[in-house]
């Protein structure tokens, strides 16, 4: 074995000292290498979707880091920029490690989030209008729309669209609002410099409170579009949105302003028809039918007060708006309506025929898009006076009729029939209900018996008159339980069913006339 000598121990000891000093300076003076600390891990390498990007000393360097590449590759878009990504951090614990430049790890994030770069999302407003929203680019655009849809009436450009903060509301939503121009820059001029205080404000206002008002002649009105609003809510929330869900601005106004059929609420009002609805509201009776499951067929009865579906065309953003305009025209006076105690309602005479007459007039016309829906005269100047109609009617309530029997199985309506036995006619001029024979038969309504007994083809009838000047008969019983000037009550036993005269079976035959033609029962059956 060969003996170390002095010289080899002193070298080996020179080479071991400058090693610890270059390692200690090498920790004191690259950062890339990490101290050794004894509270866990400390050196940490960071995978995005997997793929390695770099080692860093802490997470919140992870994070910090993450969030400059981030930044950075959202300033090369225009917009909010969506990269989604996995993060993972490995750590562990070293005594020494080298970790790796800030501008490398963020440049290899960039690198990796540019593959995962979904879309760009960019500054944007959705406008709101019932449940209905477009998107469009900016707050121009929205001005632009909203205006197009006030444009579509006020074609003297007399109005202007503004946005206004929504106070209301606690998150940031625009609202809009039309003001006039004129009004706008009377305001403005009729300021005052210096404004009244003092005497000099009571004195103005009592000469305004004293002043006349000066009935205007016609030329004195400024006829034409006198206001006009959006007849919908209109909201404006700023948003961030893809490209490809935007709208561009020419097929935004297309959207908005285009009239579309949508279903609205009818309610009948007297004097309305079937068929007049459907016809006002350009739909065939058919149609009208087809959307109210509430109407049978074209006989169906309707009242005031109902509630039908009908479509008119409207755009997506409703406007309203009032017009003052200047007209001529025939035009008929109010009716004048003579009461009569001693008649019923349903009586009614004629004492003078109407004339028309002619007027002037300026009125205040209110429309919803293009659908009048108020009209209000405030000037008239009659060229020739009306001469009304005048009516004597009743005022006493009519007595109510009532089925004459319970139960029974409708066996034949009124009108025309095929002849059910020989000997019966092919028009039915009352209503037949096949009922059990013996069963009770009552009076449909106040009054006086006129016949009681035999009646031909009727059988065994009862004839009973009305205080309302009408008539019910009851015709094939097989017993009659009244007697001619019997006074009855509604709802008295009169008779009882059967099947006599010219009958097909057990029935009970009923009729109303009035002025003694038969009429359809059901028309007037309570």
């Amino acid at each position: 074995m060969k003996k170390i000598s002095r010289h080899n121990k002193k070298m080996r000891f020179t080479y071991i000292k400058c090693a610890m000093c270059a390692s200690a300076l090498a920790i004191l003076f690259f950062p890339q290498w990490t101290k050794f600390e004894k509270d866990g891990n400390n050196m940490f390498t960071i995978r995005l979707d997997g793929t390695e990007v770099g080692v860093v000393a802490s997470e919140e360097e992870a994070d910090l880091y993450l969030a400059r590449a981030r930044r950075e590759l959202a300033e090369e878009a225009d917009g909010i920029v969506l990269a989604e990504c996995d993060v993972e951090l490995q750590g562990e614990e070293v005594l020494f490690g080298k970790v790796d430049d800030e501008e490398d790890v963020i440049n290899g994030m960039i690198a990796t989030l540019s593959q995962n770069e979904r879309e760009t999302l960019q500054q944007a407003y959705t406008i709101k209008i019932n449940e209905y929203t477009v998107n469009v680019s900016s707050t121009e655009e929205v001005l632009q729309l909203l205006q197009a849809s006030i444009d579509k009436y006020d074609t003297e450009h007399k109005y202007q669209v503004s946005l206004a903060q929504d106070t209301t509301r606690e998150l940031n939503v625009l609202t809009a609002k039309v003001e006039s121009l004129e009004e706008k820059i009377e305001e403005e001029e009729e300021t005052p410099l210096f404004p009244e205080a003092g005497v000099y404000t009571t004195i103005s206002e009592m000469f305004e409170e004293v002043e006349p008002a000066v009935e205007k002649d016609f030329e004195d009105y400024e006829l034409g579009l006198i206001d006009i609003k959006f007849g919908d809510e209109v909201e404006v929330v700023e948003a961030y949105l893809r490209e490809d869900e935007l709208t561009s601005i020419d097929a935004a106004i297309e959207e908005v302003t285009k009239d579309k059929e949508k279903n609205k609420i009818y309610e009948v009002v007297s004097g309305d028809t079937l068929g007049g609805i459907a016809s006002s509201n350009n739909l065939t009776l058919e149609e009208l039918i087809e959307m109210n499951d509430t109407i049978e067929d074209e006989f169906s009865t309707i009242r005031v007060g109902d509630e039908l579906i009908v479509t008119v065309p409207e755009p997506e953003l409703s406007v309203e708006r009032q017009e003052e305009n200047y007209y001529e025209e025939d035009y008929e006076a109010e009716v004048i309506y003579v009461d009569n105690d001693e008649w019923y309602t349903n009586q009614t005479k004629v004492l003078q025929e109407p004339s028309a007459g002619h007027r002037n007039v300026v009125a205040i016309v209110s429309y919803r898009n293009n659908t009048e829906v108020d009209r209000e005269i405030i000037k008239e100047e009659i060229v020739l006076e009306a001469v009304p109609k005048i009516v004597e009617r009743g005022t006493k309530i009519p007595p109510t009729y009532i089925k004459p029997i319970s139960g029974g199985r409708l066996s034949s309506g009124f009108g025309r029939r095929s002849a059910p036995t020989r000997g019966a006619s092919t028009y039915h001029k009352g209503v037949d209900w096949a009922t059990p024979v013996g069963t009770a038969v009552m009076a449909s309504c106040s009054g006086t018996v006129v016949k009681a007994g035999w009646g031909s083809g009727y059988g065994y009838v009862v004839y009973i008159n009305h205080p309302d000047g009408r008539q019910t008969r009851y015709g094939h019983l097989s017993k009659v339980l009244v007697s001619v000037g019997q006074t009855v009550s509604q709802g008295d036993k009169i008779a009882l069913s059967g099947n006599t005269g010219v009958s097909s079976g057990p029935h009970v035959h009923f009729e109303i006339l009035i002025n003694g033609t038969q009429v359809n029962p059901f028309d007037y059956l309570n």
